[in-house]
């Protein structure tokens, strides 16, 4: 069977242009991968449009539009994941437009379906008092447990993303002082963050215990499962959901009702700013592009201030100021002012 144009597109695309001329990271294909994917068993189950005859003239505004709706009222997609699609969408339109410049319109009219707006949320983060809880539930005496203790306690310290903590190799380690650790984020960009020195302690017992210290060069990955395997995202997700369940029994006031990877993150960048540090140091330790990303902290703070003075302030003025418009007599004469000449 001869290739369709939107295979052939879309292959080179993933497969040469995204790791060759962009250089983007293999998540990133992942999840574009994964998108179209998706888009495909759409337009197989609903549009009745079998994947081996998809083509190029299949990209219409209308079909892209259908696609993003069934996304949430048909998979039950959150706003973000709707975004996200489209995000990997619009990527590829916009290499579409240089391949098939016969087709750019319609490329063009996928590139203006807008990102969908979604509510405000709450930034989620944890206290040091909850941080501290949930870092005393695993078992140091352990192999397991001193694991679970190291990868926890290196993740709220770095404000590490999930990906860059499954990501961490042996050779991105440095325990000799100043002790730091190199974390890779999003583009591939690289950033050396620094290590408190009870974390780097950790961190050498972890190494020693397994035998880790003697590869300084090895690009064995620091974290790993049962299987000798290289911790995946959900593993970690699972190591901190378990930590959080029992820290729950213990100081259940401490634990919000979700927990996730991101919330440790959320919350070092917090208590940093709580502690005086400089916005721009934490754009840095989080691996930030840009500084108004790093400012969501900073507003976040302001709202939680301004809610403890208003909740210590005493009123000064009273609550119930007399109702005026009662006074027949002022309501006439001011009446009057307006009908003087």
């Amino acid at each position: 069977m001869k290739p369709t144009d939107f295979s052939y597109q879309l292959t080179n695309y993933l497969s040469r242009y995204l790791p060759g001329q962009r250089n983007v990271s293999i998540n990133t294909i992942k999840a574009y991968r994964d998108t179209f994917s998706i888009l495909l068993r759409y337009c197989r189950d609903v549009k009745k449009i079998p994947s081996e005859k998809f083509s190029l003239t299949h990209m219409k505004k209308p079909l892209i539009e259908d696609f993003l709706t069934w996304l949430e009222q048909g998979r039950g997609c959150s706003i973000s994941t709707r975004n996200q699609r489209l995000a990997a969408i619009h990527a590829f339109c916009k290499y579409l437009q240089y391949e098939c410049p016969a087709s750019m319109m319609a490329f063009q009219e996928i590139l203006a379906i807008p990102i969908k707006k979604k509510p405000a949320q709450t930034l989620g983060y944890l206290t040091l008092e909850g941080i501290r809880v949930i870092l005393e539930q695993p078992d140091q005496n352990t192999s397991v447990g001193l694991r679970n203790l190291t990868l926890l306690a290196l993740m709220y310290d770095t404000g590490a993303r999930v990906q860059e903590m499954a990501d961490i190799c042996i050779c991105d380690v440095r325990l000799n002082p100043p002790a730091t650790i190199k974390l890779y984020g999003k583009g591939r960009k690289s950033r050396i963050v620094p290590l408190m020195s009870r974390t780097a302690t950790i961190l050498q017992q972890y190494m020693e215990q397994f035998d880790l210290m003697a590869s300084e060069t090895s690009t064995t990955p620091l974290f790993f499962n049962r299987g000798n395997e290289k911790l995946t995202r959900s593993g970690i997700a699972y190591i901190l959901a378990k930590c959080v369940s029992l820290a729950r029994h213990v100081a259940s006031e401490h634990i919000p009702d979700s927990v996730t990877p991101h919330t440790l993150r959320h919350s070092r960048a917090m208590h940093l700013l709580q502690a005086g540090v400089n916005l721009v140091y934490i754009r840095d330790l989080l691996g930030h592009a840009d500084i108004k990303t790093t400012e969501i902290y900073a507003r976040a703070d302001a709202d939680m201030k301004r809610a403890a003075l208003e909740n210590a302030s005493q009123p000064l003025v009273q609550s119930v100021v007399p109702v005026w418009q009662e006074n027949s007599d002022l309501l006439k004469w001011l009446q009057s002012l307006g009908t003087s000449k």
